[in-house]
């Protein structure tokens, strides 16, 4: 890892593990940062080059309002996975809620947007992906560790 990895990393188990999130202050101009630049800038997690971001669009539960969210991915075959971490908070993201409501939605990918059907991995499945975000950002563990007991939920995102 390079130092530039290891302060990154660092820094964010210190704000995460002191309940400081993030996300939804950072996700509008990550967004438009991503969209700007066909995903050159924000498509990966500085210092861990197989750290991917896509933007997944979904669709509020509850209010209908569509959002877009950046999320870190990688390929297994023709799918997208991405894990519901929230930077390790004890809650899942409301994403991953307007996913499970709302299955049918896209995923930009750099500047190529695909159509895909979300559904949550679980059992074996579960753990293989799991253990694949583990390798290409070990700070997926830290997130498992400080979720406070919860599962990190797994979502796979299968061309439509």
């Amino acid at each position: 890892m390079s130092l530039f990895g290891q302060i990154t990393a660092s820094s964010s188990q210190f704000i995460n593990k002191r309940g400081i999130y993030l996300g939804r202050r950072s996700t509008k101009p990550h967004v438009a940062l991503y969209r700007r630049s066909g995903g050159r800038l924000g498509g990966h997690i500085p210092g861990w080059p197989g750290a991917r971001i896509a933007l997944i669009d979904h669709v509020g539960a509850r209010s209908g309002v569509k959002r877009t969210t950046p999320v870190m991915y990688f390929e297994d075959g023709d799918a997208i996975v991405v894990m519901a971490s929230k930077a390790g908070q004890p809650t899942n993201p409301a994403w991953f809620h307007n996913l499970v409501a709302n299955p049918e939605t896209t995923v930009q990918i750099g500047p190529a947007v695909r159509e895909v059907r979300a559904r949550v991995a679980e059992g074996e499945e579960r753990d293989r992906l799991w253990a694949q975000f583990v390798a290409i950002y070990p700070g997926s563990d830290f997130y498992r560790r400080n979720a406070q007991g919860r599962q990190i939920p797994i979502i796979v995102l299968d061309p439509r």
